[in-house]
């Protein structure tokens, strides 16, 4: 899919086609519009094909025909009532006439852009436009870790009562997120600096306020996935124990009771094969002679503290 933008006035507003100092949203996009798209905009077919690949690395390409960044941001999505959360390589492309993003997935924030939630927003001005997509999904990254860090609270919450499976399975799943999240910002945060410098894109001084404003608010979020990931992993092994330890306490209850309640049964079978030379070989005495047993069984067991 691909969707053209422009500011007409103090708003963005969606066009036919290419135009001067236009936005070009590109999402999944098939080769044929890849191929089109490049031959209209005489941007090269790799720097398009970049952000399809989910493996790809945050970095920052120039060339003749432009500039490319690609940086990781952030996903969220619904699966089996939880919410889980990834992160997916997006590229924006500067030439002299349009700016470009691609993205093999719909993400929120391209689309508070296109959606007009983002005041302010001039596509004539291509580099401070691509500093606010910046500024964007640095905020995107503050607000799903805190929404991982509630979600863990309450997952928490619920495993005071019986650490089960489940719970800890969501755990796993928002910490794997956390892993996902920080090797992302770290190396946004490595492009970012690139550009800073000013070798790759030129800045001006606001331009250049505004980079660093993106900067802290991205090494915040290297930070904060940080503390979230220590503190997660330290739960995680916590309950793991707690279950461990829950686990070999109903083992040994149940070897306890297994324990007991052979005695009897050795009891009685010694009396069943008719065993000369038993004393009292009657109903009353091996009875006795069981119970007896099971009671001083019981307390060995109890003292040994296997329940």
């Amino acid at each position: 899919m691909i969707e053209y933008f422009k500011t007409d006035g103090d708003k963005l507003s969606r066009i036919e086609g290419l135009a001067e100092n236009c936005w070009v949203n590109v999402v999944s996009p098939s080769e044929q519009e890849l191929f089109r798209l490049s031959a209209d905009t005489g941007v090269r077919i790799d720097y398009l094909r970049a952000a399809l690949d989910e493996e790809e690395a945050s970095r920052i390409e120039t060339g003749e025909n432009g500039t490319m960044m690609l940086i990781g941001v952030p996903l969220a999505q619904q699966r089996d009532n939880m919410v889980t959360y990834t992160v997916v390589p997006m590229s924006i492309i500067l030439n002299g006439h349009y700016i470009i993003t691609v993205c093999v997935k719909p993400n929120t924030i391209i689309s508070d852009f296109s959606e007009g939630l983002i005041k302010n927003v001039q596509t004539a001005q291509r580099t401070r436009f691509v500093l606010q997509i910046l500024m964007r999904m640095a905020a995107r990254y503050l607000q799903y870790l805190r929404q991982i860090n509630k979600i863990s609270s309450y997952i928490e919450n619920q495993l005071y009562g019986t650490p089960r499976s489940k719970e800890l399975v969501q755990l796993f799943g928002l910490g794997k997120s956390l892993v996902y999240f920080s090797a992302a910002l770290k190396a946004n945060e490595i492009t970012l600096e690139k550009v800073l410098r000013g070798r790759v894109i030129r800045l001006t001084n606001d331009e250049h306020e505004l980079l660093e404003d993106v900067l802290i608010e991205v090494k915040q979020a290297v930070e904060m996935s940080g503390i979230y990931s220590r503190i997660l992993n330290a739960t995680i092994d916590a309950f793991s124990t707690v279950r461990a330890n829950n686990l070999n306490h109903m083992l040994k209850l149940l070897i306890s009771v297994v324990i007991v309640i052979s005695i009897p049964i050795i009891v009685f079978l010694f009396y069943g094969m008719n065993v000369t030379g038993l004393p009292k070989a009657s109903f009353l005495f091996p009875l006795l002679l069981s119970a007896a047993g099971m009671i001083v069984a019981g307390a060995v067991l109890h003292h040994k503290k296997m329940f």
